[in-house]
């Protein structure tokens, strides 16, 4: 990048997607201004603004790529750290009740729990020149010029008592709030149109507990167990190996079902999942939390994009602009490829917020159809199904079915879900021709 394309920017929340965002603006503006409602430096554990912060999460393979190219050294650091890694296609997953064949992808998995990885791209960003942190700040509104064309500031106000509210002023700011954003509600107070939604109503619940086991040859040297939930195996867990010898356990239900977040609850709701291993693997191991429960009403994406009119000067990113249902791990690695965007934008000079919405679209489309698609999968849940819905998911399971028996399939499958390769890889003449024989041969056993 070459030259400041303004003074100050200010960027609204400061967890991952705001710190991407503030990340590439602190090459362009003299000032970068996070502002947070909660205190986070020096914080490695979970808090209020991150209603996830306890459960597993996954930084997809191409959010690792990222992270080590505005960060360099970040991945060898956190293993130098302790933060256990692993090849994706080499993970112990379930699909359908059946584990998949192992893949090498070459691709890394970083198995941190959220507020850890969070607080290590939090010292990186604070570390650089002109990004200041403002905590414990509530984030009362926008300022708009005179003609409110374009936003000129926010408002903000200490959660000290008796602080007073005030404005600051800024070059752009960039709403990175999490699928809370108030931004329709202030483009509609400035004149503006809201943007239209879409909605799938899935009714996640995550139940999560840490553990330490009593002997980790039970995880026969792997990283994470991840038998995924399905229409036809509703109940799902992620068992990944963490920071300081630990495992952390989140068991899955969908449409309305949740675990027990007592031990004795946990412990009988791990039992009634389509394979033994999670089970088997804590049922005798020491807890060292309290059971955690959060649940996830529906996947949402605001289509700024078709907005025919936007003011100048504001962003919106990350779950602000869409929130993955979070058993696919999306949402961090999308806002990483944001950055990468909004990275691009500022090379240019002054950021156009309708072009820039229109390009985080289509970073947005892949990942939203894959996982919006794996959700019309259940009956239950409401949404079109077109033509087009029913092939692809017809090929996805017969490309699963190959996958238990052939690990190209499988590392395939992972680099195309990591958000490495894009759909097309699993077209190839060659790929269709190892589903289709693949997914014969997980047959057979079944019809003998």
């Amino acid at each position: 990048m070459t030259g400041r394309v303004g003074e100050r920017a200010v960027v609204l929340g400061g967890s991952m997607a705001g710190l991407l965002a503030a990340r590439v603006l602190a090459g362009a503006y003299r000032e970068v201004l996070v502002v947070e409602r909660d205190a986070i430096s020096g914080r490695t554990t979970a808090r209020k603004g991150v209603g996830q912060g306890r459960h597993v999460h996954g930084l997809l393979a191409r959010g690792q790529q990222i992270l080590d190219e505005l960060f360099p050294g970040f991945t060898r650091e956190a293993v130098a750290a302790g933060i256990p890694t692993g090849d994706l296609g080499e993970l112990r997953w379930f699909f359908n009740g059946r584990r998949l064949s192992p893949g090498t992808t070459g691709l890394t998995c970083v198995s941190a729990t959220r507020p850890v990885l969070e607080s290590r791209v939090r010292e990186r960003v604070a570390a650089l020149a002109g990004v200041r942190l403002l905590e414990r700040h509530d984030i009362v509104g926008l300022v708009a010029d005179d003609a409110r064309e374009a936003v000129t500031g926010v408002r903000v106000q200490s959660l000290e008592p008796g602080a007073g509210e005030r404005a600051i002023p800024a070059d752009l700011v960039v709403d990175a709030t999490g699928r809370a954003s108030r931004t329709p509600l202030w483009l509609e107070e400035l004149g503006y149109e809201r943007p239209e939604e879409e909605r799938i109503r899935i009714d996640l619940s995550y139940t999560t507990r840490r553990f330490r086991l009593r002997d980790e040859a039970v995880l026969n040297g792997d990283l994470s167990i991840n038998p995924v939930s399905s229409p036809s195996h509703r109940r799902g867990a992620f068992l990944s190996r963490i920071e300081d010898g630990l495992v952390v356990v989140s068991l899955t239900g969908v449409l309305g079902d949740s675990a027990p977040a007592d031990l004795d609850g946990f412990l009988r709701w791990a039992r009634t999942l389509p394979v033994p291993d999670i089970h088997d693997a804590v049922h005798d191991a020491e807890p060292v939390d309290d059971g955690a429960v959060f649940r996830y009403p529906a996947s949402r994406r605001r289509r700024y994009e078709r907005l025919s009119r936007f003011p100048g000067r504001l962003l919106v990113l990350g779950d602000a602009a869409c929130s993955f249902n979070p058993v696919y791990g999306q949402g961090m690695t999308v806002a990483a490829l944001e950055a990468l965007v909004l990275r691009e934008h500022l090379s240019r000079g002054e950021v156009d917020p309708k072009a820039f919405l229109a390009d985080i679209a289509r970073v947005i489309e892949v990942p939203w159809q894959f996982s919006a698609g794996s959700d019309l999968g259940y009956p239950e849940v409401e949404g079109e199904r077109t033509v087009e819905w029913e092939a692809s998911g017809a090929y996805m399971a017969a490309l699963q079915a190959a996958a238990v028996v052939d690990g190209e399939v499988t590392a395939a499958f992972m680099r195309v879900a990591g958000l490495v390769d894009t759909p097309d890889a699993l077209m190839t003449p060659e790929m269709v021709r190892r589903v289709e024989n693949g997914s014969r041969r997980a047959r057979e056993p079944l019809a003998a």
